[in-house]
């Protein structure tokens, strides 16, 4: 777990750093446009990409969100995760045939 959890941060560091070059960031922030927007919700995650979009702004945005974190949060999640819901469930009871 502790391998996956530093692959999805080291993920996430890469791309802010992406964001951050002048030239290629832009091109790389309309290709996250979706997926921003889909995570944030339509307003927060319109905003989110057009801070990124303007070039000195996006910049250093994401300069300083790599130190100190989205500064435009994420929706919450609908679904439960995945402890939390194999936790409240009650075990199945199994239904034995009487023998003959």
């Amino acid at each position: 777990m502790a391998k996956t959890v530093k692959g999805r941060v080291g993920g996430a560091v890469i791309k802010k750093l992406l964001r951050a070059i002048p030239i290629i960031g832009p091109v790389f922030t309309v290709g996250f446009a979706g997926h921003d927007i889909r995570k944030k919700g339509l307003l927060p995650g319109a905003v989110h990409v057009g801070l990124d979009v303007t070039p000195v702004v996006g910049t250093a945005k994401n300069v300083v969100e790599i130190i100190t974190g989205d500064w435009i949060p994420d929706k919450p999640s609908k679904t439960p995760r995945r402890d939390e819901a194999s936790q409240s469930k009650e075990p199945a009871q199994v239904k034995r045939s009487k023998p003959n």
